[in-house]
């Protein structure tokens, strides 16, 4: 551990023990960070000493901002976090508003001040907010106008946040009105490289949400790996999204990327399938992140509007099922590049693009990361055998004081939860969440592969599919399906339904119960939430 200087030893002290770490690669020149290092000077400061000023880095419906009205504002922040709200290094500072410019500037600010961010997802409600500032100890908070009555419900049952300061307000104490006090520069703080400056809360999918702490270097690490390697950002791109700058996966596909390559990134608030499309007109972006749920709606308006600016086109968060990315392509002629990443590795570690997508596998390794599969005892399996995948690169996990940290890093490796298959030439194939295999009848059963199946049916807008506790057979495969407009359940469609899996994938694995739903439960990232199903059929 390089020596800090965080005043607040909160985070530090609730890291894991080292021996509990994964095992860390910076086999990468750019990866060598040095030991001195605040990842928000790094990423802003630089690129306005570089000449980048008078770019336009961040864009929203109203306002255009350059990186240096952006590092003005950042600074300005940054100010009142040290000054007004007294904060030393090492505090937590939550974090809430939807994407916007303002709290993309909170979040640089709060690093640049030698701060760890909390950002947290819009609609979490105030139990869920109690529980995340207890469990991280945050004391400050900087904090959306129109999100501050499930706060302020927070701040009431933790006891734990004493200062809150309200942006886009109009009151005399909101954080613009303190900034405009504040002065235009501000000094970095001294940060180590090893500082944590960032604790994620996982998203849910599994109904307990963990703190995943990241320091100023996997940051960095974050940015000097995939968009570098395989999706290549250049300085004249323009990229949007839908992904919550809370969430890890929009922080470093909406701000942490862009700003790294001196790219813009365009942030909007409340994107439908369809207003995206439109944006991608009105602003003519050239990369688009979002869930494959997300791509599936758009399709059909891919062409109404003008899209072709838009070059490259990311899908995380989720499975992305074949069907998707077929329809996809098919309708905007675009190959996309499928990733996958955790919230405790920070962003996607294996992936591909151009010529090197082979459809239906998620990629290979993105450079700076290793990957495997293993079996139940922790051996590496061979090509076309389905295991647990593990990682490990720059970036890994360390909870928050939490003992799954036990479950998640093992032998060095980074165990995702995820099944995944390597095929003989390196590529990785998903096969479902570890928790999500069904076994039937002495099967494996892959759940994605029979939503896959059933999403290429035209009736099908949305599936998911589960194992549900069976006498005879102890699991038997379980369909909860969402009909596209206009359609209407039935015994008759249920065969077809039935029959059309059959047909798709080995028959063993078709469902032999299927529930229609007018929708299914998601987090607010977009997460198919397959564990509140399977409460419901338990």
């Amino acid at each position: 551990m390089k020596h800090t200087k965080q005043m607040d030893s909160f985070a530090m002290d609730s890291l894991p023990p080292r021996e509990q770490w994964p095992e860390f690669l910076f086999d990468l020149p750019e990866l060598h960070y040095p030991a001195r290092l605040n990842c928000a000077s790094e990423l802003l400061d630089k690129a306005v000493a570089a000449g980048l000023g008078d770019k336009p880095a961040l864009r929203s419906r109203s306002e255009t901002w350059t990186y240096a009205e952006l590092l003005d504002k950042v600074n300005r922040i940054a100010g009142v976090l040290t000054e007004d709200m007294r904060l030393i290094p090492g505090s937590r500072v939550l974090l809430r508003g939807a994407n916007h410019p303002m709290m993309a500037a909170s979040v640089l600010a709060v690093w640049k001040a030698g701060c760890i961010a909390v950002p947290t997802m819009p609609l979490l409600r105030a139990p869920e907010l109690a529980v995340i500032i207890d469990k991280a100890q945050v004391g400050a908070a900087l904090c959306a106008d129109g999100l501050k009555d499930e706060l302020e419900k927070a701040r009431e049952q933790s006891g734990m946040l004493g200062q809150v300061v309200y942006f886009g307000g109009e009151t005399s104490e909101g954080l613009e009105q303190l900034m405009s006090s504040r002065p235009a520069q501000f000094e970095a703080a001294d940060t180590s490289a090893e500082d944590v400056c960032l604790i994620a809360f996982t998203s849910g999918t599994t109904g307990k949400p963990k703190g995943t702490m990241h320091f100023h270097r996997d940051i960095l690490a974050a940015c000097d790996c995939f968009p570098k390697s395989v999706l290549q950002v250049q300085q004249d791109d323009i990229i949007i999204g839908t992904p919550p700058l809370a969430f890890t996966f929009g922080l470093g596909g909406l701000l942490l990327f862009p700003l790294r390559a001196g790219a813009t990134a365009v942030l909007l608030e409340k994107l439908t399938p369809e207003t995206l499309m439109q944006a991608v007109q009105e602003f003519r972006t050239t990369i688009c992140f979002t869930a494959p749920t997300f791509y599936r709606q758009m399709i059909a308006f891919a062409d109404r509007y003008d899209i072709s600016s838009l070059k490259k086109s990311v899908s995380a968060g989720e499975a992305l099922p074949t069907a998707t990315r077929d329809a996809w392509q098919r309708a905007t002629g675009i190959a996309m590049i499928d990733g996958i990443g955790s919230t405790e590795m920070l962003h996607i570690f294996i992936s591909a693009s151009g010529a090197d997508i082979r459809p239906g596998a998620v990629g290979k390794p993105v450079p700076g990361y290793q990957a495997c599969v293993l079996d139940d005892e922790g051996r590496p399996l061979g090509p076309g055998k389905t295991g647990r995948l593990a990682v490990r690169g720059p970036t890994g996990c360390r909870y928050l004081s939490d003992p799954r940290q036990a479950n998640y890093v093992q032998h060095g490796w980074n165990l995702t939860g995820d099944a995944f298959e390597m095929d003989a030439d390196g590529y990785f194939w998903y096969r479902a969440r570890t928790d999500d295999m069904i076994i039937s009848a002495g099967y494996n059963i892959a759940g994605p592969e029979v939503e896959d199946a059933l999403l290429k049916h035209p009736a099908v807008a949305e599936c998911a599919v589960i194992g549900v506790p069976d006498e005879e057979r102890g699991q038997i495969v379980k369909a909860y399906v969402v009909l596209k407009q206009g359609g209407a359940p039935s015994a008759e469609l249920t065969r077809q339904l039935q029959d059309h899996v059959k047909q798709s994938i080995a028959p063993y694995k078709y469902p032999r119960a299927i529930e229609y739903r007018d929708a299914l439960p998601r987090t607010e990232t977009g997460k198919l939430q397959r564990f509140r199903l399977r409460q419901e059929a338990s």
